[in-house]
């Protein structure tokens, strides 16, 4: 997904079914996107398979075809075999080298590492 996409995904998985004018309405940075904007990305998303709608008289509510979790998933496995090349330690050597990991996170990580 490009930035704006994935954003108008955020706001969807986030309100779970909105029309355009509520993904307009509960954008996280100010000004949002002109409406005719949201429209169209949320219109290509539909072209891609990850969101459906219900039509509402002459509108639609739209609502994910795809959850965050498997969003993220495939997003990270395309780029651990893409862009490291399949090299676990390489991801998170740099996700570490250009990332402020908090002690908490730190701590999670290795519970999960241990949980392996």
């Amino acid at each position: 997904m490009t930035p704006l996409e994935l954003k108008v995904m955020n706001t969807l998985w986030r309100l779970k079914s909105a029309f355009v004018k509520d993904i307009r309405s509960n954008w996280d940075e100010q000004p949002p996107p002109a409406y005719n904007t949201i429209s169209t990305i949320v219109r290509i998303l539909a072209d891609k398979g990850f969101v459906g709608h219900e039509a509402h008289g002459r509108t639609h509510k739209y609502h994910a075809l795809i959850s965050r979790e498997d969003y993220q998933g495939t997003f990270l496995n395309n780029a651990l075999k893409n862009v490291f090349k399949g090299s676990v330690s390489s991801l998170v050597s740099t996700l570490m080298d250009n990332s402020e990991v908090s002690d908490k996170e730190l701590e999670e990580l290795k519970r999960l590492i241990d949980n392996e």
